[in-house]
């Protein structure tokens, strides 16, 4: 009886993802346009770092030095660098280095922080005050300060990059914290401890589930800030090592040196830069504004989407009741 209760229970549930799924694409379409955007503009940068392989027309790191500091041209265009590379090519490979790190780095500081707030706010006591006193000391330090100390012990490179961004994001462990605080005084949490079910087994199936929609929104505003980050210690030396090209060191070595003679190799990787931020800035926040159930326009709360559907369930309940 049981095992055909959880098939009936897992069909209804692959029935209703792919409706929410379309639900959520509807609303992010009809209310949030600029949300929608910036969707597209990630969804692009994931495309071209992907691609970039065939879609550069030059590697990454080929030099014509006949063609040094070229402006744009047909065959150069967004022009050339101060050793001929060009410019086109390694804004696009570009694009791969900022959405690995950032994907990467924004998973690994999630996880994290959703592991230390839920054991922390779950067993709470003296584990959880020692945990968030670490918390609060590790968060007031200056985010920049402690990347340049952990990039100096590690050295340069993409898994040291990710490693380090990842681990600096771990004062986002509050919201989780305080979401595991409220969830663990619920009945079905306290059920489940009366019959014997492990701390584990507590935070796997009831904590992280009720908080996901939480886990998701912080994922998608906290990458808009770690390709920022990324790009500024690649900007100040101690970001990803030459020849492989990213925006923040593509500004900062041949850009600063010709910025007034060559202002496109500065121009066109802040360009870059810019719209990456943006369009990851602005789907965060649509996500945010859909998702978040403590928000009013969330799927969990009393929005004008949550009112007309409690609506269209009541006039069914009713309709139903009258035929009765």
């Amino acid at each position: 009886m049981s095992e055909t209760t959880d098939t009936v229970a897992g069909k209804v549930e692959e029935a209703r993802r792919p409706r929410a799924a379309a639900t959520f694409l509807k609303r992010l379409v009809r209310e949030k346009p600029l949300g929608f955007a910036g969707g597209i503009i990630l969804l692009l940068m994931l495309l071209t770092g992907l691609f970039a392989d065939f879609l550069a027309p030059y590697p990454y790191d080929e030099n014509h030095v006949g063609d040094r500091l070229t402006g744009p041209s047909s065959q150069y265009l967004l022009g050339t660098d101060g050793t001929g590379r060009d410019m086109f090519s390694r804004i696009i490979y570009g694009a791969r280095i900022s959405m690995i790190i950032g994907i990467a780095a924004t998973a690994l500081s999630t996880v994290i922080s959703t592991v230390i707030g839920l054991t922390s706010g779950y067993i709470g006591g003296k584990f959880d005050i020692i945990v968030q006193r670490f918390v609060d000391a590790w968060i007031c330090f200056p985010g920049l300060v402690i990347f340049l100390l952990l990039l100096s012990l590690m050295g340069r490179g993409i898994p040291q990059m990710i490693i380090v961004l990842g681990i600096g994001g771990i004062g986002g462990s509050r919201g989780a914290r305080a979401l595991a605080f409220w969830i663990k005084e619920s009945a079905y949490v306290e059920a489940t401890r009366s019959i014997g079910g492990s701390t584990l087994r507590v935070i796997w199936r009831h904590l992280l589930p009720n908080v996901l929609p939480v886990i998701i929104v912080g994922f998608s505003l906290g990458m808009g800030g770690i390709i920022l980050a990324e790009a500024s210690l690649s900007f100040l030396g101690f970001g990803i090592p030459p020849p492989y090209p990213s925006w923040g060191q593509m500004i900062s070595g041949y850009g600063r040196v010709h910025m007034f003679r060559a202002p496109w190799i500065v121009l066109f990787p802040g360009i870059a830069l810019t719209l990456a931020v943006y369009g990851v800035n602005m789907f965060g926040d649509a996500v945010r504004d859909l998702l978040d159930p403590r928000l009013r326009g969330g799927v969990g709360g009393l929005g004008e989407y949550g009112a007309e559907r409690a609506k269209k369930a009541l006039a069914k309940k009713q309709a139903k009741a009258e035929e009765a």
